[in-house]
């Protein structure tokens, strides 16, 4: 009976891996948001969340879990930001160290700004358990887009990041 659980238990993990594997996000269609948000990390992410505040699909953008040791004056020299963009749109926030930070330091800047509905920029294999660690601190009235970049990622990063959100989705149930 053991071995028995243990297999299917090593069956559904493998099953759940290869829906993981192939049926990664995609992209957002240009919808409008009040806000967009961008944990930092690989992919491209801090590049197209710039382009969509730049064509203005949102009024305002966070880039969470930014180094202490970065200076705005230093983000906007190595992202190209002009000077009255970054002024006026961009919130560098450093207080997160792990997805679970960014969710928390987001959602502390949604309420202090009133924002309604996000963009949430990220790597196609991090969305899944970006977008959980949100739900669970968001209100119920914040409307989240998911917008997600293709990395063509490594088998390796997918593995871990599967088990990631296995034990994402555990501590969610507990």
């Amino acid at each position: 009976m053991i071995q028995r659980t243990l297999s299917l238990l090593v069956i559904v993990w493998a099953l759940g891996f290869v829906w993981f594997a192939m049926a990664l996000p995609q992209p957002a269609a240009d919808e409008k948001t009040d806000a967009i948000v961008v944990p930092t990390g690989s992919g491209g992410r801090i590049p197209h969340g710039l382009d969509l505040l730049r064509r203005e699909l949102a009024g305002t953008m966070l880039v969470t879990g930014v180094d202490a040791d970065v200076k705005p004056a230093e983000f906007a020299a190595q992202f190209e930001v002009e000077e009255q963009l970054m002024d006026c749109c961009i919130t560098l926030g450093f207080d997160a160290l792990d997805t679970r930070g960014n969710a928390e330091e987001t959602a502390q800047w949604l309420a202090a700004n009133g924002h309604k509905s996000l963009r949430l920029v990220t790597s196609d294999w991090h969305m899944r358990r970006t977008a959980l660690e949100l739900e669970e601190v968001l209100p119920d009235d914040v409307v989240v887009v998911e917008d997600a970049i293709a990395t063509g990622t490594s088998f390796p990063t997918l593995f871990t990041e599967y088990n990631k959100l296995l034990a994402a989705w555990l501590l969610h149930w507990i």
